[in-house]
């Protein structure tokens, strides 16, 4: 039992990095499942305080409860806020904070490893001015266990919503002002379609009328068999490289999307116009299926893994405002190439682009940047490439070397975070109390060591390593030779190297 590894896990799904899983045969995880409790609504001073369990969806209506809501946070209320906050999950928004959720805590409690004269366990409770908590507050699970989250908040008001469909001729350039125009302003961009559509979102007096849902239609309970008919469609085009169809598929998907006004309604029943006001909390996070019917699955959430659903990589980065322009004109140029080379994107609802500012968490963000959410097909085969397997290879690679930009920590693939903890001018901070709190590194796994840059290994070179993104190909046989994939150089960026089918 001496040194025995350890992971704190949710009741909910995990993050796709391995994150929760702890070294060795014999790992312990620690659920946080009984940890689910609202501990305090503080109306006075306008915070609540949590167990780490609790989910997003449970702080909403808790605050709203008590007329007070969490300024920003992310779109699906499925997290636990220990989670949310361990990875750095957040909204969008430029303003007050910006729209990382671990930047309104002001105070945590956390369990650390300690000696036998003190039980094997100390409780460690940071609050603001500590300069502990600033590494506390996006800590990948490698410090302890955080217990408790004492979280600002703001009286409720209302927003008002208009989603604006344009064309992306001028994104680059809207991308780095729009922020600063509308407090909680997103884009969702459709490249192949050359699509982008605008997210008008600010607030409004609370006399204003309307009664606004949100109800994303990609977080609702969908019907097992229309999710396996779905998922064997994809699977078809791919094997058959029908690019064509791929793009018809998301063609309909994305206006399906539009004439539902993206789960949108103005009375919490139908939609009848923008712009759709409602209060905050009404509208900030969705996730309906987290609360779907026990039916044997006959219905599920998409992505659930116990039916034949959706199968994705994501690759998730957030890049400087001011080199924005430049990525997004790359990505168009590649569209420019092949326009069908992202249909696939499309077909996944886009790119979702969020705004974030510069944080005081030591692995938080470094500067005001734009966070682009990319979803796309994953075969069940690791040896199998998908269409246009270059072309997101190359965004990917665009992002992350050419641009500088930083991983979200809770989604990608391994080769997102080559050198990731170099571009953390305070990762030194952090390592130093994650050497004070876990000195036997209890809390730590290969794989986060491998992340924060403590050992070798992130980068796993073998046949078809590339596919996977467990590397970037620098032969042929990390590719798919068999199959008509080598290993070349980038369209654009021509230091990027991708398999191309040829």
């Amino acid at each position: 039992m001496i040194k025995r590894k350890m992971k704190v896990t949710t009741r909910f799904s995990h993050s796709i990095p391995k994150l929760v899983c702890p070294d060795g045969e014999d790992g312990l995880l620690i659920s946080t499942k009984f940890l689910n409790k609202i501990l305090r609504v503080d109306q006075e001073n306008m915070s609540i305080t949590v167990e780490s369990g609790v989910t997003l969806k449970q702080l909403i209506s808790e605050a709203a409860k008590s007329g007070l809501v969490l300024p920003y946070a992310p779109y699906w209320w499925g997290l636990t806020i220990g989670g949310l906050i361990g990875t750095g999950a957040h909204g969008s928004s430029l303003w007050g904070l910006g729209s990382s959720v671990h930047d309104y805590i002001v105070q945590l409690r956390i369990v650390t490893p300690a000696e036998a004269a003190q039980n094997y366990a100390q409780i460690r409770t940071l609050e603001n001015g500590n300069p502990e908590l600033d590494a506390a507050r996006v800590s990948l699970g490698v410090l302890g266990v955080i217990s408790q989250i004492t979280l600002k908040l703001e009286p409720v008001f209302k927003r008002a919503i208009t989603l604006s469909e344009r064309n992306d001729s001028d994104l680059g350039d809207e991308a780095a002002v729009f922020g600063r125009k509308h407090e909680f302003g997103d884009f969702t961009w459709y490249p192949s379609q050359r699509k982008v559509v605008y997210r008008i979102d600010d607030r409004v007096p609370a006399n204003t009328p309307g009664n606004g849902l949100n109800d994303f239609p990609g977080f609702r309970s969908t019907a097992s068999l229309v999710l396996a008919i779905l998922r064997s469609s994809e699977e078809n085009q791919e094997s058959r490289n029908d690019s064509g169809g791929k793009c018809a598929s998301a063609k309909l998907t994305t206006s399906t999307l539009k004439i539902g006004a993206y789960g949108l309604t103005n009375n919490g029943f139908a939609f009848t116009g923008y712009p759709v006001v409602g209060f905050h909390n009404r509208v900030q996070a969705s996730g309906t299926c987290l609360n779907s019917l026990e039916d044997a699955r006959i219905t599920a959430c998409p992505w659930d893994s116990r039916v034949k659903g959706l199968f994705f990589h994501q690759t998730t980065f957030s890049i400087n405002l001011s080199k924005v322009k430049g990525f997004i004109q790359d990505v168009q140029k590649l569209v420019d190439l092949e326009p069908k080379a992202l249909c696939v994107l499309d077909l996944y609802n886009g790119i979702l682009m969020r705004y974030l500012t510069a944080s005081n968490a030591y692995l938080g963000e470094q500067e005001d940047a734009l966070d682009f959410d990319i979803t796309y097909y994953r075969s069940k085969d690791p040896m199998s490439p998908r269409l246009f397997e270059d072309f997101l290879e190359e965004v990917e690679q665009l992002a992350f070397f050419k641009y500088g930009a930083l991983p979200h920590w809770g989604k990608n693939r391994n080769v997102a975070f080559i050198g990731a903890i170099k571009k953390y001018r305070n990762a030194g901070k952090f390592l130093k109390v994650k050497e004070r709190y876990d000195k036997l590194g209890l809390f730590s796994s290969e794989w986060t060591d491998q992340v924060l840059g403590l050992k070798d290994g992130l980068i796993i070179v073998k046949e078809g390593c590339a596919l996977e993104g467990l590397c970037i190909c620098s032969e042929d046989i990390h590719c798919a030779p068999k199959m008509g994939y080598f290993c070349r150089p980038g369209k654009i960026y021509k230091d990027a190297r991708v398999c191309t089918r040829l």
